[in-house]
């Protein structure tokens, strides 16, 4: 990390530790010494020991893991896979990460089906009123939810298991966008039993860019086709599962992130006595010391109870206030301000569905108390003095 900067967004794109940088740089280098052997020789090994050792972490089959680059091409997969009636429903919240909101306005318009969008109130008072409000909404027409494990724009914990549970008991299949799940909070796939669960590797496990899971429970897998259809299509292998034949190989391109989960996983188990699960317990921890000081600093009550917060948390900005960014800017003003004027890296989170903005705080293992103090003092500065 760039320590002239106090960067508070590990939850957008990830940090790679080196140890990990420096065996990706190894790896390719012996990929380009033989591009044949690594590909055609090699690879599938590879893949093999990072799948098995990736579904054991995350407590699945390893028949049902595949790769995909990231959390939205996993969602794409599924969508883009199903085929859906005029009078279906898919169901999102207004919480839904907005790239995996656009997959879903693209196939209801590909299959004119209907788009329902649940409202689940932020600041939220419990996980009870997240399952309420989706139970309420469930009809007739209902085919598939899309659901975030951990809310993006407002850092919420949704209680995905006990919804696939309701929902599942109705003939509704659940699709879980875990993009932040992964080494943040713990995961046990057959006791979700999501139909469909995606998360990244390259956030909060902290594997190199452009590695993540689509998770497929037994009785779908033969419905899921990768986005890109290549040679295993036609393949006559019997070694491998018709899903991982058209999985495992998409075309030519770069496999390394997929092969060093591991050794991200390794990594992260090593920093203290616990493992991983004193790592997520530490920055749970964290997040809410992190995130009582601001909501103190700037007199706001907490948005929601300390069980619904992983490593992240997001805390309204002047409540009243709408976001203030223009049409043609990426990044919010005050999050430009932060940035140029205060070195701290940290987004402010425009969020139309409650027209107003939120600031958004990581923790992980490089996060220091420190570091939250200079938040604060710097949102002081903005808002307050």
């Amino acid at each position: 990390m760039d320590r002239s900067f106090v960067f508070l967004n590990h939850g957008s794109f990830g940090a790679v530790p080196y140890p990990v940088l420096e065996k990706q740089h190894k790896l390719r280098l012996h990929m380009e010494s033989q591009p044949v052997r690594f590909f055609q020789r090699e690879l599938d090994d590879l893949l093999l020991v990072a799948r098995e050792r990736l579904a054991g972490f995350i407590g699945g089959d390893p028949e049902g893991l595949v790769f995909v680059p990231n959390a939205t091409t996993g969602v794409n997969t599924v969508l883009k896979s199903l085929r859906f009636q005029s009078r279906d429903e898919i169901l999102v919240t207004n919480h839904t990460y907005n790239a995996c909101k656009n997959v879903v306005d693209f196939v209801a318009a590909r299959d004119l089906c209907q788009v329902k969008v649940v409202t689940v109130p932020f600041p939220t008072e419990s996980a009870a009123t997240v399952k309420d409000v989706i139970l309420n909404s469930i009809t007739h027409r209902t085919r598939l939810l899309l659901i975030d494990h951990v809310t993006s724009p407002t850092a919420l914990i949704f209680p995905v298991r006990e919804i696939v549970g309701e929902l599942e008991a109705l003939g509704v299949d659940v699709l879980v966008d875990g993009a932040h799940a992964p080494g943040m909070i713990p995961l046990d796939m057959h006791d979700i039993n999501a139909a469909y669960y995606t998360g990244n590797c390259h956030k909060w496990l902290c594997a190199p860019k452009g590695s993540a899971f689509l998770y497929i429970r037994e009785d779908k897998r033969k419905h899921i086709r990768p986005l890109t259809t290549s040679h295993g299509a036609n393949s006559l292998r019997k070694d491998k599962s018709f899903l991982h034949l058209e999985f495992d190989w998409t075309g030519t391109g770069d496999y390394t992130p997929y092969v060093l989960i591991p050794d991200s996983i390794d990594f992260l188990a090593s920093l203290y006595p616990g493992g991983i699960e004193e790592l997520m317990k530490r920055n749970h921890e964290k997040a809410l010391e992190a995130k009582d000081m601001i909501c103190r600093a700037l007199e706001v009550p907490p948005p929601c109870p300390d069980h619904m917060n992983g490593s992240m948390a997001a805390i309204p900005l002047l409540p009243l206030q709408p976001p203030n960014k223009t049409a043609g800017e990426i990044l919010d003003p005050v999050q430009e301000k932060l940035y140029h004027e205060f070195g701290i890296e940290v987004p402010i989170v425009a969020w139309p569905a409650c027209d107003q903005r939120l600031v958004r705080i990581s923790a992980q293992a490089y996060n220091a108390f420190g570091d939250y103090l200079a938040l604060v003092q710097a949102l002081r500065s903005i808002f307050l003095d």
